[in-house]
């Protein structure tokens, strides 16, 4: 695979770039080549820490430490001036710094050093309600409704609530990708990818000044909006003199070491998969433009990214953004809050979970998801579909809200046909109908997206989740469509690497059309019959929601009819799913 144009006719050999990539629950780096593929990889776990419900927060300390000590790992075996660029891509958490750079807490009595308030952190789901409520036209880049995992609502609960130990000590406000290419450079230039998709930055125009005046952060705009940035770049754009002193002695690589800006995480990922040239598989985007894909990033959570020509807007998918992911194109950016961390505690949450463990470790099977996977088939046997087994077990897949096209932080997860029964087939069948409730949101999320004038065609996945041959199967048949995974399976570091190679103006732009290899992709084609059997499925699965729904809403009419305080709760508007 390269995934890099060259801008040179000639390049001396054995030159390396590095990719960092900093996930929810851990660091890893990459070492690649200028064929973009990785000669060696490293990971290290951070820490996350809960305080109290809905609140997650990091150590950008910790972070960095965990960085240096991966790039180190990969690179040990070449000569540092082999190390043309680095590149950076991170979860979208806010990083908090006081005037010295020094970190500040973002939780009460905290230590100094916990001053990262994590992408998932829904602390903020009242300020962002608030802020949705003002109308203001920078909302109709993010679907029409703040998501409490954005940036402003975080800021806001800052303020109304950490005021004096947080608030009035803080000097930078930084997207963790921002800070690790900050620390890298002293360069504080943000990336557009950060601030324009959680940010509500908008080129050429910039910060709307209005819209923070309006949600009450007028004091953001102080000096030129430095607190949060007055100072952008697209992504791969070289930063500063490269490498500082003492980050390249942190990172065991040359000082002026070609640093580029940074991206979130999963539009690295969507960076290195989207552009995947796939002739010859006669699939329904080949001769297509390329936005006739959607790049689906899945791990802890699920990015489905999709680009256009011109700017679309799909009520509850974030954008249109421009040039966030792929040069002088759209995107768009549903997604979903909770995938992989709901299956496991789907599964590790079960009773017979332990019974599991002990039948895993008897047959020497280290991962439970292949068990559980095999143990599906043995259950189907040859004469059915595995997918049928789920037909009288539901979940609604929203246990951390829905990021999209709901786009309601409030909703909550549910589960339909349980009985007393505690077995391992139990816990099996569980974790399918989990899966296929994941599978049938991101259905839902491409029908929104199809109603705003997308055409997609062909899905590309990248990701932890896109190593489970049972979740990428039943995400084609779900949604009726192709799923193609690179035979690279770590697509978000060779992303990042990208950066790093284009800042080192090796190349001349971050290309995302990679030349194809002979069996370089593994293909999931959808199973037609089973493609009828979801489309009633899905009927099923959105005409349960909603009735459910209304009997709830009922239920609090008459408990507030009858001033049953003790009980009374909000619940959502019914959306309009059919």
């Amino acid at each position: 695979m390269c995934p890099l144009h060259p801008a040179l006719p000639h390049m001396m050999a054995e030159v390396f770039y590095v990719g960092v990539d900093v996930g929810t629950a851990s660091v890893r780096a990459a070492l690649v080549t200028r064929d973009g593929l990785l000669k060696s990889t490293s990971e290290e776990p951070i820490s996350i820490w809960e305080p109290q419900s809905d609140h997650y927060v990091q150590s950008s300390t910790e972070i960095w430490d965990k960085c240096c000590t991966v790039v180190k790992r990969v690179t040990s075996g070449i000569e540092r001036s082999q190390v043309r660029g680095i590149g950076f891509d991170a979860t979208c958490s806010l990083v908090v710094l006081d005037q010295n750079f020094q970190p500040v807490p973002v939780i009460q009595d905290g230590e100094n050093e916990k001053n990262v308030v994590m992408w998932m952190d829904h602390r903020a789901a009242e300020q962002a309600a608030r802020i949705t409520d003002t109308g203001h036209g920078v909302l109709t880049r993010v679907g029409g409704v703040m998501s409490p995992e954005m940036q402003p609502p975080k800021l806001l609960w800052l303020k109304e609530n950490l005021k004096e130990s947080c608030w009035n000590k803080a000097a930078h406000f930084l997207d963790l990708p921002d800070f690790l290419s900050w620390k890298a450079t002293g360069c504080l230039t943000r990336s557009l990818c950060t601030l324009v998709c959680k940010w509500t930055y908008c080129p050429p125009d910039g910060w709307d000044a209005s819209f923070w005046t309006m949600i009450g952060l007028e004091d953001l705009l102080e000096n030129n909006f430095s607190k949060i940035g007055s100072v952008t770049c697209p992504p791969g754009s070289p930063l500063g003199d490269g490498l500082t002193q003492e980050a390249a002695a942190d990172l065991g690589l040359e000082p002026t070491t070609a640093v580029g800006a940074s991206l979130i995480d999963a539009h690295a990922g969507g960076l290195g998969v989207i552009g995947a040239d796939v002739k010859g598989f006669h699939l329904p985007c080949e001769d297509q433009p390329i936005t006739s894909r959607m790049a689906m990033i899945c791990g802890t959570s699920s990015c489905h990214m999709a680009i256009s020509q011109q700017p679309l807007f799909v009520p509850g998918v974030w954008g249109p953004y421009l040039s966030a992911m792929v040069p002088n194109l759209w995107l768009n950016e549903g997604g979903q809050s909770a995938t992989g961390r709901l299956i496991d505690h789907m599964v590790k949450g079960h009773t017979a979970y332990t019974q599991l463990q002990e039948q895993i470790q008897q047959r020497s099977d280290d991962n439970i998801y292949s068990y559980l996977n095999n143990h599906l088939s043995l259950m189907a046997n040859s004469h059915s579909a595995v997918d049928l087994l789920g037909s009288s077990l539901h979940v609604w897949p929203d246990f951390h809200g829905n990021r999209s096209p709901l786009a309601d932080p409030t909703l909550k997860g549910m589960v339909v046909g349980l009985s007393f029964s505690q077995t391992v087939d139990d816990l099996a069948l569980l974790y399918l109908a989990t899966v296929q409730a994941l599978a049938l949101g991101t259905f839902h999320i491409l029908e929104a997206m199809k109603e705003a004038g997308h055409d997609i065609r062909t899905l590309f996945l990248c990701g932890g989740l896109s190593k489970n041959a049972l979740f990428v199967q039943i995400h084609a048949n779900a949604t009726g469509l192709p799923v193609v995974l690179p035979d690279q399976t770590e697509a978000v570091l060779v992303g990042a690497a990208v950066l790093g190679a284009c800042a080192s103006q090796d190349y001349s732009t971050i290309q995302v059309m990679p030349k194809s290899v002979e069996n370089m992709y593994s293909l999931y084609i959808q199973y037609i019959f089973l493609v009828f059997y979801y489309d009633y499925y899905f009927l099923f699965y959105t005409v349960c929601f909603c009735t459910i729904l209304l009997f709830v809403m009922h239920v609090h009419f008459f408990l507030a009819l009858y001033s049953v305080d003790a009980l009374t709760v909000e619940f959502p508007h019914v959306p309009d799913l059919v």
